[in-house]
């Protein structure tokens, strides 16, 4: 028996309409159609997607052990969740040696701070392995916010809120444009970081771009303890003329 083959397919930012018409063809020709979810919870991805699935498709929750929450010791973050990503890719893997092709989806694009990307890792070189590429959040972003990110030869740096704050303070420093990521509790730092470089009046800010609840906060607003996952911070490059 052939082997099932697997697709990482991008769903975009969470507009359903974002979703491409190459990613659509291939969820709903999936016999199994795999999504990760937070506990107790249906997940962004899956909410795009849902509408399309019909009843003979098999639906495969990869339901996440933990997320943000804080763990105490001597519980890490990185050992958790890496044998829960070996965990997925054997269910998965069991499906594809069964013949069946597994869909999984991916909020945004599968190789942009996609969860997909861990399972790619594990299984691409066993497996036939195909990725369609998505609309992915940053770009969302700018789209709603109505701004321009990189003019001309502008470079853009695409950074992540975690990163330590001199490290953060460093690469912002030296960015024509950036994009900061992975805000939630992160957020206070990353303000002070864009105040003390002068670049707090250039930067907006948004939460859950293209969802039916986005939000644009001035960046003086922003509660620094309600910031969600899914928000993002966009410094534009400095407007030039054609």
């Amino acid at each position: 028996m052939m082997s099932g083959r697997l697709y990482g397919l991008g769903v975009g930012p969470g507009d359903p309409e974002l979703i491409t018409v190459k990613a659509l063809r291939l969820l709903k020709a999936a016999p199994v159609v795999a999504y990760f979810v937070a506990k107790g919870k249906k997940g962004n991805a899956f909410g795009i997607i849902e509408a399309h699935l019909d009843e003979t498709q098999m639906r495969l929750p990869l339901v996440y052990p933990v997320t943000t929450e804080a763990l105490e010791p001597p519980l890490c973050y990185e050992t958790i969740i890496s044998a829960f990503y070996d965990g997925a890719a054997l269910e998965i893997s069991a499906h594809l040696e069964a013949g069946r092709d597994v869909a999984v989806i991916c909020e945004g694009d599968p190789f942009f701070y996609g969860s997909y990307m861990y399972l790619h890792d594990r299984l691409a070189a066993r497996f036939e392995a195909h990725v369609v590429p998505g609309v992915c959040s940053m770009l969302g972003g700018v789209a709603v916010l109505g701004v321009p990110l990189v003019y001309r030869n502008q470079s853009l740096s695409v950074l992540s809120g975690v990163l330590p704050e001199d490290d953060l303070k460093r690469r912002l420093e030296a960015a024509d444009a950036a994009v900061i990521m992975k805000l939630g509790r992160n957020f206070e730092k990353v303000r002070r970081v864009l105040g003390e470089l002068g670049l707090d009046e250039r930067a907006l800010y948004v939460e859950r771009a293209t969802m039916a609840n986005q939000r644009i906060v001035p960046l003086d607003e922003v509660d620094p303890m309600a910031s969600p996952y899914f928000s993002l911070l966009v410094v534009p490059g400095k407007k030039w003329r054609a």
